[in-house]
C-alpha cells in the first residue's frame, strides 16, 4: 500500500480524533487472505471504550467512503493498544518512563535479543531499561524489533 494513502488516512483519522480528544497511537495497513486491513489504535486519558472505536470506525468510514483513497477492498478496524500496549514512537519510549516493558531487538544486544525490565526512556537514540535481574542496558533504536508493556498489578 502507498505511503500517500496512508498520509490521508491518517490526516483524515486525526481531524476526527482530535474532535473526540482522542490520540491516533498507530495506524497500520496489512496484506489478509480475504483483501486489505486497515486498523487503527486510538487512546485518550483513561483511556477509550467500545463507544469511542465504534463511533471513530463509523465517522472515519464515511469519510473514507466520501474521499475514497484506498482502491482496493479493505476492512477497516478501530481499537484500543490494551493495557499490553506495543510501543511504537519515541515519543511512547519518553510517556512510559518508570513502566515495565518486554523488549526484542532484530540482533543480539550484549548477548541477548530480549530484554524486562524498568524503561529510563530514550536518550540519544538509545532505549534504556533497568532490567529485572539487576544491571542496566541501552538498546540502539534501530536494534528494537517489538516493545511492549507489561501489565503490572
Amino acid at each position: 500500500m502507498a505511503d500517500p494513502v496512508l498520509e490521508r488516512v491518517r490526516e483524515m483519522a486525526l481531524r476526527i480524533l482530535e474532535f473526540g480528544a482522542m490520540e491516533l497511537v498507530h495506524l497500520e495497513m496489512k496484506r489478509e487472505p480475504r483483501g486489505w486491513l486497515l486498523r487503527l489504535f486510538i487512546d485518550k486519558d483513561g483511556g477509550v471504550t467500545l463507544d469511542d472505536c465504534a463511533r471513530v470506525s463509523r465517522q472515519l468510514s464515511a469519510q473514507l467512503d466520501v474521499d475514497d483513497p484506498i482502491q482496493e477492498r479493505y476492512t477497516l478496524e478501530v481499537s484500543s493498544p490494551g493495557l499490553d500496549r506495543p510501543l511504537w514512537s519515541d515519543r511512547d519510549y519518553e510517556r512510559f518512563r518508570g513502566r515495565r516493558i518486554r523488549l526484542s531487538t532484530h540482533g543480539p544486544v550484549g548477548g541477548r535479543r530480549h530484554f524486562l525490565g524498568r524503561l529510563v526512556g530514550l536518550l540519544e537514540g538509545e532505549v534504556r531499561l533497568i532490567l529485572d535481574g539487576g544491571g542496566e542496558v541501552a538498546v540502539p533504536r534501530d536494534q528494537v524489533a517489538r516493545a511492549r508493556l507489561e501489565v503490572e498489578i
